[in-house]
């Protein structure tokens, strides 16, 4: 016997053998039913305990491509905020240019 079955579980295998149990049916046999029935529980535990790990992959891929989503959406955010005032930052220059050749010119006609 495998030495990472729990008491427990060998317990309850042996509860399942004897409830199924024939008449007739030596201790020997009951005792190798009994193992089988382990050996299933333990299969079925790795199992289980191999699509938790998959889930949990799976979880964890998923909250990744979300985070590179939020990320991502920040990063445009920010490219068009930063073009927004880029655009504001270069009318600027011209319309300071365009006001002081009115200013330029109403000093020239004053005189």
């Amino acid at each position: 016997m495998n030495k990472s079955i729990s008491n427990e579980t060998k317990n309850e295998a042996m509860k399942v053998a004897k409830a199924t149990q024939k008449p007739g049916q030596t201790k020997e046999q009951t005792k190798l039913i009994a193992q089988g029935i382990e050996k299933g529980i333990a299969e079925y535990k790795k199992q289980q305990k191999s699509k938790a790990r998959e889930k949990d992959k799976a979880r964890k891929q998923e909250i990744k491509a979300k985070n590179r989503d939020v990320e991502q959406t920040d990063d445009t955010q920010a490219n068009h905020s930063s073009s927004d005032s880029s655009s504001n930052s270069s009318k600027l220059p011209w319309a300071l240019l365009l006001l002081s050749w009115a200013g330029f010119s109403a000093y020239l006609l004053m005189r």
